[in-house]
């Protein structure tokens, strides 16, 4: 990377930092709202585009260009059916946060059901954060940019120092985002981002198709479709990473979660205006995740008909298309949206547990009549431990036994379904008691663990269920289970929502429409890759 690219790189995340500081300068950041919600003044431009930039990062680009590579366009799933959680997430759950006026899910959950089951769930979310999350976003984003980029020669280092140096990086500036400046910086630092990330990220595969197209993108498109029709199927067999039977099981459940659930997602539509610009901002997001396999799906197709056979292992198609296909004269472009990519899903990760511990620990169990200026404080040193941890683990990550990371990724199911889980059948039911759903929390964190650690270990792997269907059985069975308790033991009082007057209720008349229409494009998706 020469010197205008190593420019190029630092205009543009000056530039994206300039402009965050810019735009939320008036952001009251010394009290709860302002700093964990954003003064709940979040737009849909800004909602739409933190979404997306936090979910996208160098683990999500690379591990699915791999998967791409390998099976082609039916991993597109975990993009597309993405938007069908976004649309019910916008119809159906954001209305009764933004009612009840909550910062975190797990403080809905301490209205619905008790504190106990707030701390429970808060107590999940962190560890898979701090265990899960961020070492590995740090790690699989400055491996990346490490060997996209050549670090170790631009600055003369080994490449365990290379690695070393830009994992810090990455912490150190995400940290600034999400500790200092709160959601409002993370979200509008997204945003600016985003534009950055779907414009570099378009270039990778254009570039590619010009590659086989002989300089023309629309060439490359007839020649790699006809040379390798078998790469756009959409149904997934039995024995591919997503068979379409799990498309209806276990695979909804886990973009619910995501899209529907999870705080460190959820938390941008949380600091909506109104209800109306959460709902847009979701919806939009929603359209444009349609796009997503264009830039995450679509290059790994386009990396097996340019190196098939050439890598040992398919991870490496992302990294090996970038170099090959990208001119030297966007390097330093691409390098500074890929780094915008990771710090999204770093900050972001970093600012929730934050904002869970300040609002839903601190003030609960170390200082119940703390000001809102000590618990914006508190959760600032919380971060500020958890940030340096975090930098100090990833590069460790390094030296783990191969298959780790895939195994710390299963990990996850173990809180996802159990939290999405209470969840639900706390919205849709009325009766059903607070020991019901520590009950299910329990049952479903205790049966993920023995099932998939312990139980697939005795049958065998091949023999043994999809883990998506295996979490779709325990999400049922553990439904069956709070529902029986709430008939059995009942509460003694109907659970009634309240409403907080937070924000302005008023729907978006065009949200059903256009998720109506959310839901058509997708399922038309199908229909046209089988």
């Amino acid at each position: 990377m020469g010197a205008l690219n190593i420019l190029a790189f630092v205009g543009f995340t000056g530039l994206v930092a300039i402009l965050s500081y810019y735009w939320t300068r008036g952001t009251d950041e010394h009290h709860s709202d302002g700093y964990f919600l954003g003064g709940r003044s979040l737009t849909a431009p800004v909602i739409a585009g933190s979404l997306l930039l936090t979910n996208l990062s160098t683990e999500q680009i690379v591990g699915l260009t791999g998967q791409a590579y390998s099976e082609g366009i039916l991993v597109m799933a975990w993009e597309t059916l993405a938007a069908i959680a976004m649309v019910v997430t916008a119809l159906v759950l954001l209305p009764r946060y933004l009612r009840s006026g909550i910062s975190t899910i797990p403080s809905f959950l301490e209205e619905r059901f008790d504190r106990q089951t707030k701390t429970i769930t808060s107590i999940l979310f962190l560890s898979g954060y701090v265990i899960v999350l961020l070492p590995i976003v740090l790690y699989s984003g400055a491996l990346a940019l490490s060997n996209m980029f050549d670090v170790p020669a631009l600055f003369g280092v080994s490449p365990t120092t290379a690695l070393w140096l830009t994992v810090w990086a990455i912490g150190i500036v995400g940290s600034i985002y999400a500790i200092f400046g709160g959601l409002k910086a993370v979200a509008v630092s997204d945003t600016i981002n985003a534009v950055g990330l779907f414009t570099g990220g378009l270039l990778i595969p254009l570039f590619g198709l010009a590659a086989i197209g002989e300089g023309s993108v629309f060439q490359g498109i007839s020649t790699l479709y006809n040379s390798n029709p078998e790469k756009f199927n959409s149904i997934g067999g039995p024995e591919s990473s997503i068979p379409f039977a799990t498309i209806f099981t276990g695979m909804m459940l886990v973009q619910l979660f995501y899209w529907g659930t999870n705080q460190a997602i959820i938390q941008r539509a949380l600091g909506a205006k109104d209800l109306k610009e959460g709902q847009k901002g979701l919806l939009f997001a929603g359209i444009l995740k349609i796009f997503g396999p264009v830039i995450v799906v679509l290059p790994g197709i386009v990396a097996y008909h340019l190196f098939e056979g050439q890598l040992e292992v398919a991870d490496e198609a992302y990294p090996r298309l970038v170099t090959a296909v990208l001119p030297t004269a966007f390097h330093g472009f691409f390098a500074a949206v890929l780094f915008g990519a990771i710090l999204s899903s770093f900050n972001s990760a970093l600012n929730s547990s934050v904002t869970l511990f300040g609002v839903d620990i601190y003030r609960e169990y170390f200082k119940q009549d703390a000001t809102d200026e000590q618990v914006v404080s508190a959760g600032k040193k919380f971060g500020t431990i958890l940030a340096i941890a975090s930098m100090t683990i990833a590069p460790f990550i390094a030296n783990a036994p191969q298959g780790l990371f895939g195994y710390l990724q299963e990990v996850n199911g173990c809180y996802s379904i159990p939290i999405l889980t209470i969840i639900l059948v706390g919205i849709f039911t009325r009766k059903v008691p607070p020991h019901a759903a520590k009950i299910a929390l329990a049952s479903g964190v205790g049966l993920y663990i023995f099932s998939q650690f312990v139980l697939k270990n005795i049958v065998g792997a091949d023999d043994y269920p999809h883990f998506l269907h295996v979490m779709f059985i325990l999400f049922v069975l553990n439904v069956c289970i709070m529902l029986v308790i709430g008939k059995v033991h009942p509460a003694e009082k109907a659970w009634v929502p309240t409403d907080s007057h937070a924000v302005d209720m008023t729907p978006w008349p065009m949200a059903k429409p256009l998720g109506a229409l959310i839901v058509l494009i997708v399922i038309s998706t199908y229909f046209f890759f089988t």
